[in-house]
């Protein structure tokens, strides 16, 4: 019985050290939450923005025959896969790999420590990715498809619901989805072609970082609701091992007795 007792609590000090483990990384998450989902917004506000002046020039007609708005006329696709930089963000990163697998014939560029651990060489670090990095890489992606490496381009992040729901989706940006014929106020100098030509760099600059900064908000929201649950589970599981280890602590003094009881009553 006293083997038991000891088992026990030395149990009972395993787990209560994972409590204070997860306290800790709950704190580091909620403290980033905030920054977090400022960032998240302002990156949104911008692609919005972006986006707007995109939707106006694709319905021109003169814009019509830009190599940015024409069809797809072969099956190369381009992925960026979003994931974070640690684990322990519950099904943060494996959802995001679940989702791939429905384009397992896609060119994967990751973005972020765990997808480039899984899909090869790429960003190393979603949550330091910066307005440079998102630059570069839409200059190089826009040459990229107009010299036809590839006819669609899209990113796979995780879309922000909710502090307690965050989901896997997909968001295309090349080629550019035409809108109807419309009329506009809105006066393009020199001209709309030109316009869009140093439009669409900015546009898949804004959605990457847009994008980005959304995916690194899930993760942390992510990861602050993970530490909570384990640091809940953390205390139901020492609370239970406290009643054992009382249990068996009351039955190895109740055995004592007996012992002292029934050696007494020999003599």
């Amino acid at each position: 019985m006293s083997f038991d007792t000891k088992a026990l609590k030395n149990r009972i000090k395993s787990v209560d050290s994972t409590l204070h483990l997860t306290k800790a990384m709950e704190l580091v998450a909620s403290s980033k939450i905030r920054k977090a989902n400022i960032n998240m917004a302002a990156a949104s506000e911008y692609s919005g923005s972006v986006e707007n002046v995109i939707a106006l020039l694709s319905g021109s007609r003169e814009c019509k025959k830009s190599p940015f708005l024409k069809e797809p006329t072969g099956d190369k696709t381009l992925l960026l896969a979003i994931a974070g930089d640690r684990g322990l963000a519950g099904g943060y990163n494996v959802n995001i790999f679940r989702f791939l697998r429905d384009y397992e014939n896609a060119e994967i560029l990751p973005i972020g420590k765990r997808a480039c651990e899984r899909y090869g060489r790429g960003y190393a670090s979603s949550e330091k990715f910066s307005s440079a990095d998102a630059a570069e890489l839409s200059k190089r992606l826009c040459t990229e498809f107009l010299e036809g490496k590839f006819d669609r381009l899209g990113i796979v992040y995780t879309r922000y619901v909710s502090m307690m729901l965050q989901t896997p989706d997909i968001k295309w940006i090349l080629p550019i989805e035409r809108t109807k014929d419309s009329k506009t106020s809105v006066i393009f100098e020199p001209d709309e072609v030109t316009v869009l030509g140093f439009a669409v760099p900015e546009y898949v600059s804004g959605v990457i970082m847009g994008c980005v900064r959304e995916s690194f908000a899930c993760e942390v929201a992510a990861r602050r609701m993970a530490m909570d649950n384990a640091g809940k589970n953390a205390r139901q599981i020492i609370d239970d091992l406290q009643i054992k280890y009382n249990r068996a602590r009351q039955g190895a003094i109740t055995q004592e007795i007996t012992e002292i009881v029934a050696g007494s009553g020999q003599q």
